[in-house]
């Protein structure tokens, strides 16, 4: 039987994500005016999460929840994640923390809300007076991933926790990506408006969309510039070119991302969507693709977003496929080896994308 306490825990949390997609709703309704707020309102009246019914399977379940244990197990006691190179990453932390986040725990709350509480406490510490979350012995070649991706994760705690200590370096690390912003309108590896690609500018836009959603002022030109950037960057096959600078063919994992741009830029229906969303279903994974694809974590951590938004045939068709890929490659520790980055980046990232269809986090929800 049920305890009391599991009871009230599973009561909070339904309450907690009716209020959270209420909010995240509303606050979209004002980040790119007209095509936010119809489309929006298109996909609540079909009720897409009913499609999702049912693709949890218990076996999908046993997986996440091997998987954050795994993970839980490998955060240090400062609250950072990662190993190798990538030790001390604030991208990897972020992540980590949004892996929790998809399973239900807040900071403090739930199964892993203490993880959540350190990822958080780590982000803070490391976030300067500029706004910018870095360690830099940590940043790899290109800090502003980092930063976006740790944004985005405060961002998100922001609007489940409304602690002020919070709120003010969520507001200095928004500020930072708002005067970054180069003449194209994107951004790229360092905290400068010399250049851009489309890589780091979703890592950028999907931060602001999850901090507008928590309340924080983003500026309207900013979201403007950006969306013209990512069309720009859109080849005619759909796909997506890596810098405006030096063109480009188009690849699977940008690609991905820059349809996730144009959703969490506000928009839901358009010409460049629904190519983007055909060029990418010729990825529709298979068996042995992971040895096949550069950046394999990455690129389905932004398709799946992408089919999630688009409903319908592609998400009916794109999940399966991606679960059933996923469960494959598991680990007996119950973790994803990715040996590009590293292991609690590649358990991170199958976590998120195993769990969508919870639909727990307002910035991955229709």
């Amino acid at each position: 039987m049920m305890n009391r306490s599991r009871e009230n825990d599973l009561s909070a949390l339904g309450t907690r994500r009716a209020f959270l997609r209420h909010s995240a709703a509303l606050a979209a309704g004002t980040f790119a005016a007209g095509t936010v707020a119809t489309g929006w309102l298109r996909a609540e009246e079909t009720d897409p999460e009913k499609s999702a019914v049912g693709m949890m399977t218990p076996a999908t379940t046993a997986a996440v929840e091997r998987g954050l244990a795994w993970l839980a197990a490998q955060q240090e006691d400062e609250g950072s994640f990662g190993s190798g190179g990538f030790s001390r990453n604030v991208a990897v932390c972020g992540l980590s923390g949004m892996a929790f986040l998809s399973a239900g725990s807040t900071p403090r709350r739930g199964p892993h809300g203490a993880n959540v509480e350190r990822c958080v406490d780590f982000i803070l510490a490391n976030t300067q007076e500029s706004g910018f979350i870095n360690v830099a012995a940590a940043s790899s070649h290109g800090p502003m991933y980092g930063h976006g991706f740790a944004t985005l994760f405060l961002a998100e705690c922001y609007g489940m926790t409304p602690r002020q200590d919070i709120r003010e370096k969520l507001a200095k690390a928004v500020g930072l990506i708002v005067n970054t912003q180069n003449s194209e309108g994107g951004w790229r590896y360092h905290p400068q408006r010399h250049d851009a690609d489309i890589s780091v500018t979703i890592a950028q836009i999907m931060a602001l969309r999850a901090a507008r959603n928590g309340g924080i002022s983003v500026p309207r030109e900013t979201i403007d510039r950006c969306i013209e950037y990512v069309k720009r960057s859109q080849n005619a096959d759909g796909g997506f070119m890596y810098m405006l600078q030096t063109g480009g063919q188009s690849v699977f994992p940008r690609s991905a991302a820059g349809v996730v741009a144009l959703y969490s830029a506000g928009i839901y229906d358009s010409p460049e969507i629904k190519k983007g969303l055909n060029y990418l279903m010729a990825y529709l994974p298979r068996p042995g693709d992971f040895n096949r694809e550069s950046h394999y974590f990455y690129g389905h951590y932004y398709a799946v977003q992408a089919m999630w938004h688009a409903g319908g045939e592609y998400w009916a068709r794109w999940y399966p496929a991606i679960r059933d890929a996923l469960l494959a490659r598991q680990s007996d520790d119950g973790s994803w080896v990715d040996t590009s980055v590293c292991t609690e980046y590649g358990t991170a990232m199958a976590t998120i994308i195993l769990q969508m269809p919870n639909n727990y986090i307002p910035i991955f929800q229709r």
